[in-house]
């Protein structure tokens, strides 16, 4: 299934930017150059998660379990532009079914661990999916007795195809299936025939925005190299190396890092899941990792526990690629400074928009941290290869007109080869995300900056602005600034609503352990420290343990909002 515009795939095609190649050629291209090299690890801690010793696949016993894995699949008559749905645990069973799948053509549709019924019925009603894999258990929780209940409520789905133990009745054992598999010459031939390219959609992974219902994000063999490629490229990558994924493979940010850099590098990936601080530093270790992924909040605090990271090789271990969230400059100087580690910062999401700043384009750690390059404009050059394949431009959302003067915020809007073309089965979707020049419209917020106007300055999605007083305030400027002081664990930013000035600006804090967080703590350390402007001081606290998180690791600013919403409802009963 193709849903690139034939005139883009033309125009990507000649420009080099798209090539003939699927995961599929990709895949047995690895496994004829590199043979008996490790290609993918299971999380140390596999048996807590999933059950089962972890396993350590060559890249050609990863090609053997593949074929077999598309000859049970085609054996069970899942067929070209069929559509499964995987909900699986970071683990080599993973890279077994998602090249199982393109190799046959089938469209992959992952999600996360945490989906339970409501979401799961959504997806395979959109996807039209027509098998699952699964896990017999993720956890404690039954994942293959979930999906077997789901049969009867969701048309057209059938085989429930269970990795692991313990599997229930009514499910395929897949380790089972494969060690039996009697159709992988049937299924190779099948394969030749099928026409797969690289333009036929590989994943349909889905949104965690806003909607009350997630998106359904196509991409193809073509998109996907196009981000891999970044990933790769910014710490320079080469074959064989090792990176530790600790991202769901079920997202733009894990499967462009762990799967598509994975086969466009020929790395040995080393699987984690869930996130567990001791496991993944554990695993740095005893694997002699030299290339990672880690939130900016786990990167903070490592540096404020520096007994944590006590025999780390950083002679091998050289590079740390972070984002979702602002980065804090201070974290940025001091891995350089203590170990000298470059960590790069990567602004992308699934729709396709990938800025990447890296220290060859942007050497100073502090601008690293808030700035990205101004790509695809005129009179700028730049190192990252996606820099000579995207267009970008910053608009004022309600009138419509490009903004070239510094420091006036608008919307950011990409265009290239990385874009998605549409939205799974959602032409007004669709047609509301794209402008009239064919841009996409990010949602996101930025600013023309630097003294040479060649970087732009990342300011906060366009719904998150704290409005005080008609002053706009960055919350993600603030969050990044408060990171630093030395009680904060994690911190988030919202709009308090007040009835005079519109909004003041909530913080919501969650200290490190054993620490009392005050608001003249943090209104001092802002004020005195970091010299903010007074009028983005904030004038709220609301203490937290823990940010609420999405499936997927990303802070649900929805949620807090809602609390803050009724904090002040209360206090205005009150006052």
């Amino acid at each position: 299934m193709i849903l690139a515009k034939p005139e883009n795939i033309e125009a990507f095609t000649a420009n080099g930017w798209w090539g003939t190649s699927t995961m599929d050629d990709l895949f047995r291209k690895r496994v004829s150059e590199l043979g008996n090299t490790e290609a993918v690890l299971d999380p140390s801690n596999r048996s807590v998660v999933f059950g089962g010793e972890p396993r350590r696949l060559s890249w050609n016993a990863l090609a053997d379990e593949v074929a077999r894995m598309a000859g049970v699949l085609y054996g069970l008559g899942l067929r070209k532009d069929d559509a499964v749905l995987v909900q699986l645990p970071n683990s080599v069973e993973q890279y077994v079914a998602y090249l199982a799948c393109a190799r046959l053509g089938i469209i992959v549709s992952p999600v996360p661990a945490q989906y339970r019924e409501h979401e799961i019925r959504f997806v395979v009603g959109k996807a039209l999916a027509k098998a699952v894999i699964c896990t017999a258990r993720i956890g404690k929780f039954g994942h293959a007795s979930m999906m077997l209940g789901l049969q009867s409520q969701c048309d057209g789905l059938q085989p429930v195809l269970c990795f692991g133990e313990d599997v229930p009745e009514g499910a395929i054992a897949l380790d089972q299936a494969l060690a039996e598999c009697a159709d992988i010459e049937s299924a190779q031939t099948y394969a030749e025939l099928a026409g797969v390219t690289a333009n036929d959609i590989f994943t349909l992974t889905w949104t965690s925005g806003t909607e009350s219902h997630p998106k359904g994000v196509p991409r193809s063999a073509n998109d996907w190299l196009i981000a891999g490629q970044s990933v790769v490229d910014a710490p320079g990558l080469k074959a064989g190396q090792r990176s530790l994924n600790p991202f769901p493979m079920v997202n733009h940010a894990g499967i462009a890092s762990a799967f598509s850099a994975w086969l466009q590098g020929g790395l040995t990936i080393v699987q984690h899941h869930p996130f567990d601080l001791k496991v993944f530093l554990d695993q740095i270790r005893t694997e002699v990792i030299e290339y990672t992924v880690a939130p900016p909040a786990i990167l903070n605090m490592l540096l404020q526990q520096p007994q944590l990271l006590e025999g780390i090789r950083f002679d091998k271990l050289r590079y740390i690629g972070s984002g979702s969230a602002p980065l804090s400059d201070w974290m940025i100087s001091e891995f350089d400074k203590r170990y000298g580690v470059k960590v790069h910062n990567f602004f992308g999401s699934s729709e396709g928009m990938c800025m990447p700043g890296t220290d060859r384009d942007i050497p100073d750690p502090a601008l690293r941290a808030a700035y990205f390059p101004r790509m695809g404009v005129d009179g700028f050059a730049w190192d990252a290869p996606c820099s000579k394949k995207t267009r970008t431009r910053l608009v004022d959302p309600l009138t419509e007109l490009e903004i070239a003067t510094p420091g006036v915020p608008g919307e950011m809007r990409i265009k290239g080869p990385a874009v998605i073309s549409e939205y799974w089965q959602a032409p007004e979707q669709t047609a509301g995300a794209f402008d009239a020049q064919g841009y996409y419209k990010t949602g996101d917020t930025f600013e023309i900056a630097g003294d040479g106007n060649q970087f732009y300055k990342y300011a906060g999605r366009s719904k998150d602005l704290v409005i005080r007083g008609g002053m706009n305030i960055s919350p993600d400027e603030i969050e990044s600034l408060l990171q630093g002081h030395p009680k904060v664990r994690e911190v988030l930013v919202v709009g308090w609503p007040d009835a005079r000035l519109g909004e003041l600006v909530c913080v919501c804090v969650a200290p490190k352990p054993g620490e009392t967080v005050t608001l003249e703590d943090l209104v001092a350390y802002l004020r005195d420290e970091k010299r903010v402007a007074s009028f983005k001081l904030p004038e709220r606290i609301v203490l937290v343990d823990e940010l609420p998180r999405n499936p997927v690791g990303k802070v649900l600013k929805r949620n807090l909002r809602e609390q803050i919403q009724t904090l002040a409802d209360a206090a205005t009963q009150k006052g």
